[in-house]
């Protein structure tokens, strides 16, 4: 029988923020593990998410393709599906094509505006939706069925990790991502404004400690609804949760991610297994 398969992304959650929470549900899965991201913001990184490569380590002295090989085949014991033909993941490279294919109902659910219906992420879903709300992690649970004549593969994106990280503050700077600039960028040039001023303020040191604190407690949000997601998940329900990508909180002057090279925006947490308390 194969299992159902839950995959959450905690938009922007480093690795640091979540070891520093207190996640006693996540921990039912196991132990979580550093890996790290093959991209620095969410796009790119959902999209090697969704062809099935899963957040990566970082083994010395081997082949990058036989990283590869490893990750893919866990997907038979993940599933169950014995039968897994990993042929069938060319030419799409698509993780929910080949659930599809096997008989799974997809469905995915986003926070994240730049990943909306019309990027080309729903590909091969029943049933693909942006949320109306940047954190509603509760909501998607609320529209979660797992129905009995066929598995069901979930995979959800999570606002509530990504700045503001849940602050309802005005005095924050709105700091947009990809999908946010391009939606004032004729504005901004018939303004004359320009892409670029060094002399911007900046985070403080304390206000850049409060938001990696905040970060924090939002892993520690998301934990307790996980709580909630095992209880409407039948026992063969697999769950995979990890990050698409980090968070600069001011190392070496960095905030944010995207057009960034540091570890921290690669570092994510990473942690798998089947529903903890089955019978």
């Amino acid at each position: 029988m194969e299992n159902h398969l839950v995959y959450i992304i905690m938009d922007s959650c480093r690795y640091d923020s979540f070891e520093r929470a207190n996640t006693p549900n996540i921990d039912k899965l196991g132990i979580a593990s550093r890996r790290y991201s093959y991209a620095s913001w969410t796009s790119p990184s959902h999209q090697t998410i969704l062809m099935g490569m899963t957040p990566h380590e970082s083994p010395k002295k081997v082949f990058a393709s036989e990283v590869y090989k490893g990750e893919f085949v866990k997907w038979v014991d993940r599933l169950g599906v014995d039968n897994l033909s990993f042929k069938k993941f060319v030419p799409d490279l698509s993780l929910a094509k080949v659930l599809k294919e096997h008989g799974y109902q997809t469905t995915a659910k986003v926070s994240m505006p730049v990943l909306n219906e019309l990027s080309g992420f729903n590909r091969f879903f029943d049933d693909y939706k942006l949320m109306p709300n940047h954190n509603d992690f509760g909501g998607m649970i609320k529209e979660t069925r797992f129905d009995p004549r066929f598995p069901c593969f979930y995979f959800y994106n999570l606002g509530e990790t990504h700045y503001p990280y849940m602050l309802d503050d005005p005095s924050l700077p709105h700091i947009s991502g990809v999908h946010g600039v391009f939606k004032r960028m004729d504005e901004m040039v018939k303004a004359g404004e320009q892409a670029l001023t060094e002399n911007a303020d900046f985070f403080p040191r304390d206000s850049m400690a409060e938001l990696h604190a905040q970060q924090v407690k939002c892993v520690e949000y998301v934990d307790s609804l996980v709580g909630e997601l095992y209880r409407k998940a039948p026992p063969n329900t697999y769950f995979i949760i990890t990050a698409d990508h980090g968070e600069l909180f001011g190392e070496d002057d960095y905030f944010g991610h995207g057009p960034i090279m540091h570890e921290k925006v690669f570092e994510v947490p990473y942690v798998e297994g089947l529903r903890p308390d089955r019978t």
